[in-house]
């Protein structure tokens, strides 16, 4: 996880983006994040956040041409879904996406017991950060 925090960091020092939740599961992770009014790029950030964790890690794995050759690393999915937050529901049911999570998916019973979920801005006013 500290690997994954310092990457996000470093990332959010170039490039400035609130996190509004966050949770990490063992195979994925989700995310809600506002970017500034001018600088709508998630894929920028995204990709500086995988390949900042990537080289910090060590890993022995095995790597196909493709692979190498485009610089990526196994443990990251080549895409990722964006979806543009439209109201203060639409963020309310995100956010309890993301929050439930972990008992989808069998880690928990309950959403509260899961350690690598944070929510910054949740249940306050949508956006009441900007």
């Amino acid at each position: 996880m500290e690997i994954l925090r310092a990457a996000v960091k470093t990332v959010k020092q170039r490039h400035p983006f609130h996190i509004d939740a966050f949770v990490v599961l063992p195979d994925h992770l989700h995310a809600i994040w506002t970017l500034p009014s001018d600088d709508a790029d998630f894929s920028i950030r995204w990709m500086l956040i995988k390949s900042g964790f990537s080289r910090r890690i060590v890993m022995n794995e095995r790597r196909n041409a493709s692979r190498i050759s485009k610089g990526e690393r196994g443990i990251w999915q080549r895409r990722y879904w964006e979806h543009l937050i439209l109201d203060e529901n639409d963020f309310e049911q995100h956010v309890d996406y993301i929050h439930y999570n972990p008992v989808k998916h069998g880690y928990i019973h309950r959403a509260s017991e899961w350690p690598y979920f944070k929510a910054f801005t949740v249940y306050q006013g949508w956006r009441n950060h900007k």
